[in-house]
């Protein structure tokens, strides 16, 4: 790509991490407890010297439209028309082990109990701070893409709904996953900058009794790479070297090998977050390092459309014949959950209509017709040289993703590889499945919100807007997607201060051997009230310097907050790595920016 710049940049967008109801199991008794792995969001920014498009994919649970909304107001208040609708598109990495309540629809924020405007803040605020260091890192680069397959991080969790589909769909997928992995490789001259890696499967390592907030097993492929690439590790003062990992269509894609929660491929979900992230690191980095120079431009074409009237034509339906889609809507599956990732209330998969000619779907809540969900969605295509994202604002199941790309292939005249349906982007609407696959009804089937032919519309409207980009035609207008309603809030807890945040109450030991775990605890500020870039750092005394080597962004370190006799608690647990040095360390604790206390030294002894 001659005449070429490229950026990236990452920030924090964790959120609240105590009291916040979590994203992603619809559990309110999940509510944040602490981090064992800090959230990101990471851009990347690509100029061509014409046009100038931005991806953001964010270590959270979903992107909702009110976050893309609130991005694209701050990002054009900073830097004018240069990032707006249709080149910005953000993406989410669907872990389930982040705050919640970031969303402008009821149902969204119904487990998190109400909307959390300091967890919403932090997404957006950090977003904007991700793509605003790409922007400040742009320079002269280059793109590259790699593909390889991986065989060993997903398994399908809705085998009766896959062997619903014919059986030209099911060669497609001889173990029933989708094992393709593509990587954009970002290149400053002769610096290696950024990757991206798309690759399908669930966020769900990490169970649903778990607290602590984390990135899942993508978070954790992120941090490896980063932390690993020429020894260089993020800090929010330096530019690193970003890595991310979104999703593509992981609708039935689940990482629990033994399709049940907390086991895959071990019995300990924080292993598995570490097996899973790094088998798809080790993947990545493989087709990163066989990558081929990527030709041609950048485009991008964005259009709402009202995905709940759309008029199907018969080229897209099984039987050949024209369908309507209808209002979103929740099925009486959805309320099971996936038992292969996080039951719902107990009742099985698979309930439907005894008989019915044209739909077998219970319905349970209208909640479009409510307001609770929404009808009105974003749909774009984003292309990268030959590479083209098709992104889409649901989970799509592996068949369901493949029948878009053929779809829009065929439209663009490319091979059906350079097209990639790229999940969980710009809105959230659930899950997308083939006619087939709802037939049956299980929780993806269930969860498919506008009915038997959703992904026909989906087929026919992207199919529109890859002619749409090809042809260059005038921009759509933005559709009115109205006021958000029912906005349930969370409550806001005032709580008073004693003046004695930061004391240490318990200190570590003397001294401590490699593999062993530090623990310190201090009285802690809550962290709604006083959020930090990072909560606990580890120091190291080096010439005559107290020097930083890991936070609660470290998969090493937990901080975890706890009532204890009417105080709140901040628990640091540090597991000294095995390269670790002897010398004289410290645990720091902070309670609010600017506000920091440590602990007496203790030494790591050889």
């Amino acid at each position: 790509m001659t005449g070429t710049s490229v950026g990236c940049g990452i920030a924090d967008v964790t959120g609240v991490a105590y009291g916040n109801g979590m994203m992603g199991y619809s559990m309110p008794q999940q509510r944040t407890g602490g981090i064992h792995l800090r959230l990101r969001a990471r851009a990347f920014i690509v100029d061509d010297g014409t046009t100038r498009v931005v991806f953001v994919c964010a270590d959270l649970g979903m992107i909702f439209d009110a976050v893309r909304q609130a991005v694209l107001v701050e990002l054009g208040g900073k830097f004018g028309s240069l990032y707006g609708e249709q080149n910005v598109l953000l993406t989410a990495t669907h872990t389930h082990a982040g705050p919640g309540g970031f969303s402008h629809h009821l149902l969204y924020n119904l487990a998190p109990l109400g909307f959390h405007e300091k967890t919403f803040g932090a997404v957006v605020t950090g977003i904007v701070a991700a793509v605003s260091n790409a922007h400040d890192a742009m320079a002269p680069g280059s793109l590259a893409v790699g593909q390889t397959e991986l065989w060993d991080a997903s398994v399908n969790r809705s085998r009766p709904a896959f062997d619903l589909n014919p059986l030209e769909d099911q060669r497609e997928f001889p173990r029933a996953i989708d094992p393709a992995m593509t990587v954009l490789r970002f290149r400053q001259g002769s610096t290696d900058v950024g990757a991206i890696s798309f690759f399908a499967t669930h966020g769900t390592s990490m169970t649903n009794t778990n607290r602590l907030i984390s990135g899942d097993n993508k978070g954790y492929a992120a941090y490896q790479w980063e932390h690993d690439h020429a020894g260089v590790r993020y800090r929010a003062d330096t530019r690193p070297f970003v890595a991310a990992f979104p999703q593509t269509n992981a609708g039935d894609m689940s990482p629990n090998l033994e399709l049940k929660p907390g086991t895959g491929p071990t019995r300990d979900e924080f292993t598995n977050t570490q097996m899973i992230g790094g088998r798809q690191f080790r993947a990545a980095l493989g087709a990163f390092n066989g990558a081929r120079p990527l030709r041609g431009g950048v485009d991008s074409r964005l259009q709402y459309v009202d995905m709940s009237d759309v008029a199907i034509d018969s080229t897209y339906t099984p039987d050949g014949k024209p369908h309507r889609t209808r209002s979103s809507a929740i099925g009486l599956p959805t309320l099971a959950g996936s038992v292969e990732d996080g039951p719902g209330i107990g009742i099985p998969e698979g309930l439907r209509k005894p008989f019915a000619s044209h739909d077998r779907r219970i319905v349970v809540l209208p909640s479009g017709r409510l307001g609770w969900t929404p009808n009105i969605l974003p749909l774009q295509i984003m292309r990268l040289g030959t590479l083209h994202l098709v992104a889409g604002p649901a989970e799509f199941t592996i068949v369901a993703g493949l029948r878009i790309r053929t779809s829009v292939a065929a439209e663009l005249r490319v091979n059906v590889e350079d097209v990639l349906l790229v999940g969980y982007s710009n809105a959230y609407s659930q899950y997308v499945t083939t006619p087939e696959e709802y037939d049956s009804q299980q929780y993806e089937g269930g969860s498919t919100l506008f009915g038997r032919y959703s992904l026909c519309a989906y087929q026919q409207e992207f199919v529109r807007l890859a002619r749409d980009l090809t042809s260059r035609a005038a921009l759509p207008k933005s559709q009115d997607r109205g006021a958000p309603r029912n906005v349930l809030r969370a409550r806001t807890v005032r709580r008073r201060e004693n003046g004695t945040y930061g004391r240490v109450l318990t200190a570590p030991s003397p001294s401590y051997r490699p593999g062993a775990t530090v623990v310190a605890e201090f009285v802690a500020a809550h962290p709604a009230d006083a959020m930090c870039p990072n909560y606990i750092d580890v120091e190291h005394h080096r010439d005559g310097s107290w020097v930083h080597i890991a936070d609660d962004g470290d998969w090493e370190t937990r901080v975890t907050f706890a009532r204890r006799r009417r105080q709140l608690i901040a628990r640091a647990e540090w597991t000294v790595p095995e390269d670790t040095c002897a010398g004289t360390y410290r645990i720091v604790y902070h309670a609010r920016e600017g506000a920091r206390s440590a602990t007496e030294a203790f030494a790591i002894r050889p």
